[in-house]
């Protein structure tokens, strides 16, 4: 055995200690507690929001996405032949991320963003991607904080309200969703005339999270629902705590904001991956994987990000990758890139494990005539290093026999903006 595979193989850190079902059958466990609020990792938040609606042609209405490292919003209709409609899109840096602000502070800014769209229309979309507790007039509360924002006093509050204060507009009306809720939407309307048995929305970015739909009968938490009625869930995937986390794992959660909060999305989110491989391999060079001078310059350096890691495994612009100054020989190279691959291999299992437990939750999609859509976003999915491969194949293997299930994955541009218009505008 290799000193790479005694590494892997000390610190559990390959795919293969995971177990599919076991983490699967936790998943729906904690999928079921949430939704009859018992104790559960999963908040399973009821969103009030349908995955059913007509669209109206022509009419404007402002939709906005906050999440991650980016805020962005949009002017969006649908014309007369239902085509989206876009106009006067805009990026700006996600509030509070770089500095620490307060209430007044980081809504004040959202709002300056906004002025320029404040005659457009009294319907905003708002993607507002943190655990919220959504209400049944949609508006939310914040519950906590992800992806490393600093604006502790906004925990606590109303996000719809407190953002039209600020922007002058208190009568406007506002729908709050989670940015797994506007992708799910977004492919729904993308994929208009085909038939689905149900939809999923997944995000594997920055953080990572899913959502699904779900029948008002088995959401016995939320008193007075419609039970003939279905609506979506955000299940706030990323806080899942019940899988195999290893000494490295718990050693990097201990150097973030949050320390034992949304453990399972620092193992597998892109705002994370590069920090954990970081401490993965810090770790291996204290046990003298690697030569005595790449061990003194591991020992010296920063973290590295996940597109740093990400390039260095895929041999993309080496050149100036900080990782390539670090691993001084060609053994201690390869080394590096085999516990980097080994660690996207255990994200993809994880990652697999857990749609397949929403899959199996629902009870639907055993026929290949009717699949689950699942509309999926995030650059962690689509550019990780083979990261979709492995992923469909843990998943594809693990449906099988009597867990036999059909899907379909699409990906819809800029999913959480168009899904948040049409949120506004269906509901």
């Amino acid at each position: 055995m290799s000193k790479i595979e005694q590494f892997l193989k000390a610190h559990k850190l390959s795919a293969s200690f995971l177990d599919m079902k076991s983490i699967t059958d936790n998943f729906i466990a904690d999928m079921k507690g949430g939704l009859e609020g018992e104790k559960s990792s999963l908040m399973m938040i009821p969103t009030y929001i349908g995955a059913e609606g007509s669209i109206k042609p022509n009419e404007p209405v402002v939709a906005i996405d906050a999440g991650g490292t980016n805020f962005r919003a949009v002017k969006m209709s649908f014309d007369d032949k239902m085509n989206l409609v876009t106009e006067n899109l805009q990026q700006r840096k996600m509030p509070a991320v770089d500095e620490e602000l307060s209430n007044k502070e980081f809504f004040a800014t959202l709002a300056a963003y906004l002025t320029q769209y404040k005659e457009v229309s009294d319907k905003i979309g708002f993607c507002f991607s943190y655990a919220v507790e959504i209400y049944p007039n949609k508006d939310g509360k914040l519950l906590e904080w992800s992806k490393e924002v600093k604006a502790p006093e906004v925990i606590g509050q109303m996000v719809g309200e407190n953002l039209l204060q600020s922007m002058g507009t208190p009568n406007k009306q506002i729908v709050l969703m989670n940015d797994t809720v506007s992708t799910l939407l977004a492919g729904q309307a993308a994929t208009a005339g085909q038939e689905f048995d149900t939809y999923l929305g997944f995000i594997l970015g920055t953080g990572t999270n899913v959502c699904y739909i779900e029948k008002n009968a088995n959401i016995t938490k939320t008193p007075n629902l419609n039970q003939n009625e279905s609506q979506i869930i955000n299940i706030e995937s990323g806080n899942f705590d019940k899988m195999l986390r290893t000494d490295i794992d718990i050693a990097f959660d201990n150097t973030t904001k949050n320390p034992g909060r949304y453990s399972f999305e620092k193992m597998i989110s892109g705002g994370y991956f590069g920090g954990l491989c970081t401490t993965a391999l810090k770790t291996a060079a204290n046990e003298d994987v690697f030569s005595a001078e790449t061990k003194v310059k591991l020992k010296n350096v920063g973290e590295f990000t996940s597109e740093e890691v990400n390039k260095y495994v895929c041999g993309i612009e080496l050149k100036t990758n900080p990782l390539t100054d670090v691993f001084v020989t060609e053994e201690d190279a390869a080394a590096a890139a085999e516990i980097i691959n080994a660690m996207i291999q255990r994200s993809a299992k994880l990652t697999a494990a857990s749609l397949a437990a929403v899959i199996l939750k629902t009870g639907k999609a055993k026929t290949p005539e009717k699949p689950v859509l699942m509309t999926i976003e995030g650059t962690t999915f689509y550019k990780m290093n083979n990261f979709r491969i492995l992923f469909e194949a843990f998943l594809q293997g693990f449906l099988s026999g009597e867990n036999k299930r059909y899907y379909e994955i699409v990906e819809v541009p800029n999913s959480s903006l168009i899904g948040a218009g049409i949120a506004a505008l269906v509901n």
